[in-house]
């Protein structure tokens, strides 16, 4: 979900953006992407709340609709820190929403396009806490299936794990687009670029490959595009990713988290433990966690934010 504005700030509703969604008003948008749009809304009590409508061209997709209520299901269940929650929704409406707590801050991926890398120590404490928000995806049964920076937000108080999109429970049957697989070529395992059924290791894999680019900004598989990197990814068994040139301890973490075997991956919990002890500091410990600029950048969306929702 890729937010709108300059690095990630709200935007005013245009003409033909509702004002309201089953009783919810309509203040700003907040993101958009290939399935829907995001906006500030409110609960009566006057609580902010994200509230995402899908696409009319997919409201009318018998799939799609499938695909987003599922995510409404995913998200419903899924609980814990770092972790956006859903308060509500209406996945059989004219046009489905979900509506989710509103937790402001600025996505991950238009931070290092803005900042570069992160230090290293946060960014280990980045991994680590999205390493908590799968384990408690897949402890409730589901996989996330698209792991990358654009769905990792960066507040003060840590990093949040968003959309659902995709997500799906461990036991269902793989949901895909019209000719090809589900996710984004970038951040998949070598399991699902193969198309394979993805597992949690495949979440693993590919926040292994946020980690690479969070710290270095260097994807592990080079910088071409996006199926020419799947193709790499695919060919990981034969072909593994150089990693010499990554800083210890994050080339321990890429390694394990890398490996071509699922198997042979470390679960989310042990990956987060991992980033913790490499980082140095609690996960939870964010005093001062960020570089000055993006601390500063990511308060400035904050109370932009708070301003409009106190309006």
């Amino acid at each position: 979900m890729r937010q709108v504005g300059d690095g990630g700030g709200l935007e005013p509703l245009g003409p033909g953006d509702p004002r309201e969604i089953s009783g919810y008003p309509l203040e700003a948008r907040i993101g958009e992407g290939g399935m829907g749009t995001v906006y500030l809304s409110r609960t009566r009590g006057n609580r902010p709340l994200a509230l995402k409508v899908i696409r009319r061209e997919h409201a009318r997709d018998p799939q799609y609709r499938r695909r987003f209520a599922l995510e409404a299901q995913a998200a419903r269940k899924v609980a814990g820190y770092h972790l956006v929650p859903v308060l509500d929704f209406d996945t059989d409406a004219e046009q489905p929403w979900i509506a989710s707590a509103y937790q402001p801050g600025l996505p991950l991926d238009a931070l290092l396009d803005r900042y570069g890398p992160l230090p290293l120590p946060a960014a280990l404490q980045v991994t680590g806490c999205l390493a908590r928000a799968l384990h408690a995806v897949h402890a409730a049964g589901y996989v996330h299936r698209d792991v990358k920076p654009s769905n990792a937000l960066i507040g003060t108080d840590g990093p949040w794990l968003i959309d659902f999109g995709i997500a799906r429970s461990a036991d269902t049957t793989n949901l895909t687009v019209t000719g090809g697989i589900v996710g984004t070529p970038r951040y998949m395992s070598p399991e699902h670029a193969l198309g394979r059924e993805p597992g949690p290791a495949s979440d693993v894999f590919a926040l292994g490959l946020l980690a690479a680019v969070t710290a270095t900004g260097r994807h592990p598989y080079g910088d071409g595009t996006g199926l020419g990197v799947a193709a790499q990814i695919a060919a990981t068994d034969t072909s593994p990713p150089v990693l010499d040139d990554y800083p210890e301890p994050l080339r321990g973490i890429l390694r394990a988290t890398l490996a071509a075997d699922p198997g042979r991956r470390p679960g989310a919990d042990e990956l987060a433990a991992l980033c913790e002890e490499s980082a140095g500091r609690p996960l939870t410990d964010f005093a001062g966690w960020l570089p000055a600029p993006v601390a500063s950048a990511v308060a400035a969306a904050e109370e932009t934010a708070t301003v409009v929702v106190r309006r």
